[in-house]
């Protein structure tokens, strides 16, 4: 019998889309007749690395890096959100809703929040975005470090920070649901837009056998499509991430590299 590690570990709140991820991976698990192993001695790089990975999502700026050429993408998924459609999302840049300032420039050595150093959505594509308006290399004046988009939202909310970049997924998420973890917060600006984030298996596995069950399983279960508000996962490979790296580069040539 198939055995791994099957874990979907990227978007979990509101609860509602924890528990849908859940169901989900269960009926993927059931259709491919596969066991699935414990991962909670796991942190999520060996989790991905793992020989014995079934089924995970990353994102999509350490797939170029940190693991380009040791996993494989299962696929990318077709959410159906305001900030996130036709396989591509974004980040949105927030600061409180009470904060005076209204453009990206008067944040010019405030205090930038990141939810994490090798994050697309809350580094990269932030980066790429304050890139021409960087003075010496710099943007802010200091960072911190978060840990997760939903701690850089509590942390905007506390006076904690004055930036911060939202994965878009998170954020409309978060906002369909009337969370009251957007509440207090303002949208300043958009970044460019990315592949979503993939879904990774093992090299050597069935990446499109695994594919087509994961959007069998969407077809099985249509209340838990529409609680995900994904569609679809689409065919992808890491070239479909490049433009990740272009980003990176972009931001390099103007002059920056940490912001």
């Amino acid at each position: 019998m198939l055995q791994g590690f099957a874990e979907l570990q990227m978007y979990v709140a509101p609860e509602r889309v924890r528990e849908a991820q859940e169901q989900w991976l269960i009926r993927v698990l059931e259709r491919l007749s596969a066991t699935r192993l414990d991962p909670r001695t796991l942190d999520l790089k060996q989790l991905w690395l793992s020989p014995r990975l079934l089924l995970a999502q990353t994102c999509g700026y350490p797939l170029m890096t940190a693991l380009h050429g040791q996993v494989q993408v299962v696929g990318r998924p077709l959410y159906q959100l305001p900030n996130a459609s036709g396989g591509n999302h974004c980040s949105l840049i927030v600061a409180r809703a009470d904060d005076p300032r209204q453009r990206l420039e008067d944040f010019r050595g405030s205090h930038g929040l990141l939810n994490a150093q090798d994050s697309n959505s809350g580094m990269n594509l932030f980066r790429h975005t304050l890139a021409p308006l960087h003075e010496d290399g710099r943007f802010f004046a200091q960072v911190s470090l978060t840990g997760g988009h939903r701690n850089s939202l509590v942390a905007i909310k506390a006076g904690e920070g004055d930036l911060a970049a939202i994965d878009s997924v998170t954020f409309d998420y978060l906002a369909r649901d009337h969370s009251e973890e957007i509440a207090g917060v303002k949208v300043i600006a958009r970044t460019a837009s990315g592949p979503c984030l993939p879904y990774i298996t093992r090299i050597g596995a069935d990446a499109q056998a695994i594919r087509e069950v994961m959007n069998q399983a969407l077809k099985d279960l249509p209340d838990v499509a529409a609680v995900l508000a994904i569609a679809e996962v689409w065919p992808a490979n890491e070239a479909d991430y490049q433009v990740l790296l272009e980003y990176e580069r972009a931001a390099m040539q103007m002059g920056i590299t940490d912001l």
